[in-house]
């Protein structure tokens, strides 16, 4: 048995509660791997080019307030 199909047997035999906590806590395990590879990547240079064409398109007129 591979781990990914330990992980799904045991997630399947949590109780309601145990899974809700479970839940909650893969959520916050994702957000926070998602903010450390932003992070990664706004480091790394990768967004400069995302965020070149923003500030262009927003002097540009072609932005609109939230």
């Amino acid at each position: 048995m591979t781990k990914l199909e330990q992980v799904e047997k045991s997630v399947a035999e949590l109780s309601p509660d145990e899974l809700k906590a479970f839940a909650a806590w893969f959520e916050a395990l994702q957000a926070d791997m998602w903010d450390r590879q932003i992070e990664a990547d706004a480091q790394s240079g990768r967004l400069d080019k995302h965020a070149e064409q923003a500030l262009a398109d927003h002097r540009a007129g072609r932005t609109r307030p939230l």
